[in-house]
């Protein structure tokens, strides 16, 4: 009989503990081994989609944990779900299915709190190979991280303990008796699957499995047998023996991210990810799982072959662990602001697509992207103000790339001059690229952040223009103003998609935008006059894109509205907010041109 969900895999069942386990296997078994373990409420079909990617390069084995799906319950339930006895059936399952060599262990909620338990105890040394850790901490870490906080309070210390207690709420209901058990077997077990397709955006399909209100009235077990005891006498040697990664959820409801503060120090061999996405990430990003794991396993097995410690693989920089993996597109991307934000992307581990006009200035940028720590790089080709044109490239990354986790729209183009002396082709031309451009990004990629369910962010290059008034830029401060008011109204739509929206106004930088400016007005000699000199005094202040770039990164790891850059951009933005008068009457003098 094949598994649910599963149907091209094979089964066996393992006897460990008075219990029958139920493992499915999919790949070559002569391949290296990868365990995947399920969390709660959850049955072994919860990895079935990344089971499936994973199974054409490893040997890939899932098992319904005791008491879940078709494997059986021990009796009495008290006392039969111990760390110890968890213990117990995954060597049992592992010396099944892969006797002669250690095991790749991933494991995900309940799954990954067990899995550290596995990562730890002298027991299982030799036995695995690699752990790749998902939304759920070791209980001797959690403990050890809560008496932290009590025994040496500060108010960020209250706070986070205080946050994590609220995200904990379940817990305590588990801990009731009687209770949970009729819930599960009741509405709660009926209306789950509705549930985590509202909450949490996962597919509809073959999960959750009818065995779902027995699964949760078991595993309520995990909690009880294990969840008061260790935090109130966590383990002092609970050191991973393993290379360990750990993917983040930023979106988690049930877990904090501060959880895993100075994890480094339990687990020396340590590589972070973050992910945009909620709890069930394995239903809901399967694709970026399969990704890395598979990569994490590939990293460990030539490092065991060689006989050498696993090399980090991970990027570095400060925002390693925030963007490793995530997929970024970047508008304007052939030079200036584009150009440096995509490779601060770059060395902070994001693929990236770079998006110009300008074609061979796109595939630069992409290729040193590539050499400057990005997994992947892409250069295209695309005017912004093409409506067809970004549609047919946001289904081309879809499809071939994936769904894009952070867009910045940053392609734009610059025209000084009177009102009087501006063209109406003049502010069409500014309109297209610098409003419409933006219009469409957000439209079309943000379309498809939505749609995904598991966030992301839009980060719109506006300017100081916008809200600093000039006699000199009519045309482009209208444009950059629109940006900023655009960025605002999408920031209020999209927050309760979990998809943030910053607006960033660099001020003056040196980049190549004033040596392509437009003049209204200005013949051709005299607007090459005053390119020349537009860009002398953008070099004399020299203010680099690549703190530009920074200040994008930074607006995404904390979701800000406005960000002034420069500190001309930031002293306009506080005169504009107290003393308008001020700003007015500044944007009557001639700019020295």
């Amino acid at each position: 009989m094949s598994p649910q969900g599963l149907p091209e895999a094979r089964e066996r069942r393992v006897r460990t503990g008075g219990i029958d386990l139920c493992v499915a296997e999919l790949g070559d078994e002569l391949r290296p081994t990868v365990v995947l373990v399920h969390g709660y409420p959850d049955s072994k079909e919860v990895w079935t989609d990344v089971a499936r990617q994973l199974a054409d390069q490893w040997h890939v084995v899932l098992y319904d944990v005791r008491g879940h799906g078709r494997s059986t319950a021990p009796k009495p339930l008290r006392g039969g779900f111990t760390l110890e006895k968890l213990t117990d059936d995954f060597l049992a399952v592992a010396d099944a299915v892969s006797p002669d060599r250690p095991v790749h262990l991933v494991g995900h909620d309940w799954g990954s709190v067990q899995s550290w338990e596995f990562a730890t105890v002298k027991r299982t040394e030799g036995r695995i190979a690699s752990f790749t850790s998902m939304s759920g901490p070791s209980l001797d870490h959690f403990g050890h991280w809560i008496k932290q906080r009590m025994t040496r309070p500060t108010p960020r210390r209250v706070g986070q303990l205080l946050g994590q207690g609220a995200k904990s709420w379940y817990v305590y209901l588990l801990h009731t008796p009687v209770l949970p058990e009729l819930a599960w077997r009741g509405p709660l077990g009926r209306r789950w699957p509705r549930i985590l397709e509202r909450l949490e955006k996962v597919p509809a399909g073959d999960y959750p499995t009818p065995s779902l209100p027995d699964d949760a009235a078991h595993g309520a077990w995990l909690y009880r047998d294990n969840v008061r005891t260790r935090l109130s006498r966590p383990r002092t040697d609970a050191y991973a023996h393993v290379p360990v990664q750990l993917i983040t959820p930023t979106g988690d409801v049930f877990l904090s991210e501060k959880l895993y503060d100075q994890l480094e120090l339990w687990a020396p061999q340590l590589v972070r990810r973050s992910l945009p996405g909620k709890h069930w990430v394995p239903r809901t990003r399967p694709d970026r799982l399969a990704s890395w794991i598979s990569e994490f396993v590939a990293a460990n097995e030539a490092a065991r072959e060689a006989g050498r410690p696993v090399q980090d693989s991970a990027p570095a920089g400060a925002y390693a662990d925030r963007f490793g993996g995530q997929l970024v597109l970047v508008t304007g991307a052939a030079g200036g602001i584009g150009r440096a934000t995509a490779f601060a992307f770059a060395e902070a581990g994001a693929r990236v697509v770079a998006v110009d006009r300008d074609a061979e200035g796109a595939a630069r940028t992409a290729e040193m992207a590539r050499l400057i720590g990005s997994p992947a790089a892409w250069g295209e080709a695309v005017d912004v103000s093409d409506e067809q044109a970004m549609e047919k490239l946001a289904e081309k990354v879809a499809a071939e790339y994936g769904i894009v986790d952070v867009l910045v729209n940053n392609a734009g183009i610059g025209l000084s001059g009177s009102f009087l002396e501006t063209t109406s082709e003049d502010w069409r031309n500014v309109l297209d690229v610098n409003l419409w451009g933006v219009i469409h990004g957000c439209r079309i990629f943000g379309r498809q952040m939505a749609d995904r369910g598991q966030g992301g962010h839009i980060v719109n290059t506006a300017s100081a223009a916008a809200y600093q008034p000039s006699r000199a830029l009519p045309a482009y401060s209208t444009s950059k103003a629109a940006v900023l008011m655009l960025s605002e109204c999408l920031r209020a739509e999209f927050a309760d998609r979990s998809i943030g929206v910053s607006a960033i106004c660099p001020g003056i930088v040196n980049t190549g935008i004033t040596a392509a400016a437009r003049f209204a007005g200005a013949d051709a000699a005299e607007e090459t006059r005053l390119r020349k000199r537009t860009s002398r005094l953008y070099g004399l202040r020299n203010y680099p894109p690549e703190k530009v770039a920074d200040a994008v990164l930074k607006a995404v790891v904390r979701n800000q509205a406005v960000v002034p850059v420069t500190p001309e951009a930031r002293g306009a933005r506080l005169l504009a907010r107290f003393s308008p008068g001020a700003l007015r009457g500044i944007a009557r003098l001639k700019p020295p041109l």
